[in-house]
This record gives C-alpha cells, sequence and structure tokens, in this order.
C-alpha cells in the first residue's frame, strides 16, 4: 500500500494527522466483536485505522486528554504508573493501540482485555 498520509516531521505529526489518530481511536471504541477492523478516511480514502497507529509509532508529541481517555476505556483496567495525563505520547498510545487491535483481530474485546489484565504487573507488591 503507498503511503499517502502526511510524514512526521522531526517527531511531530501535523494536525491532520494527529485529528486521524483521534478518529482511529473512536472507530476502535466503535468497533463491534466480529467486524473487520474499521477504517478511517483520509483524503477520501480508507485507511485501516492499524496504519494510522503504526504511522504515529515514532511521534513525540504529547496526546490531547480527551484522546488519553479513549485509550485508557480501551484497556479495560486502570493505569499503573505515572500519570498518563501529564506526558503521554502519540508513540505510547499507538504502540497500546496495536497490541488492542492485534488481540481484537485474534479474540474480540474480551481478549484485549484479558491481554492487558495478563501482562500489567502487579505493582501493589513493591
Amino acid at each position: 500500500m503507498m503511503n499517502f498520509l502526511p510524514a512526521l516531521h522531526e517527531g511531530h505529526a501535523p494536525i491532520a494527522l494527529q485529528h486521524l489518530f483521534r478518529d482511529a481511536l473512536e472507530a476502535f471504541d466503535d468497533w463491534e466483536n466480529g467486524a473487520p477492523e474499521p477504517t478511517v478516511a483520509f483524503d477520501d480514502r480508507p485507511l485501516p485505522i492499524s496504519i494510522v497507529f503504526q504511522e504515529m509509532r515514532r511521534c513525540t508529541d504529547i496526546v490531547p486528554h480527551a484522546m488519553i481517555g479513549i485509550v485508557l476505556d480501551s484497556m479495560k483496567r486502570s493505569w499503573q504508573g505515572e500519570d498518563p495525563f501529564d506526558r503521554m505520547s502519540f508513540s505510547t498510545a499507538s504502540r497500546i493501540m496495536g497490541v488492542l487491535i492485534r488481540k481484537r483481530r485474534l479474540h474480540g474485546k474480551a481478549g484485549a482485555a484479558a491481554f492487558i489484565a495478563h501482562r500489567r504487573p502487579d505493582r501493589s507488591r513493591h
């Protein structure tokens, strides 16, 4: 597939790409079990949401609060560690969403939530 998305510039995403990321988060949030991976439109072309998240893996910009909320809700668990609302980058959010998409493809919504629950270390023991 030819990449027609705007490029990052020194780790920073143009606003159009940040808006597309938000659209991809919302499409993931609306993704019904059993349905194919959602797409979003860019320049009137459909694009799988996984491509959007892949493109943002090297973006160092900080995710706006509203988008972080969608990422955290998608994880179906509370965030462990530093407050994500202060410093979650698009790179971190993209990596999380990439894992969730792979799990959704294999096991649906419950599989993605189970994967996160299994992989998250229990920080209460420290």
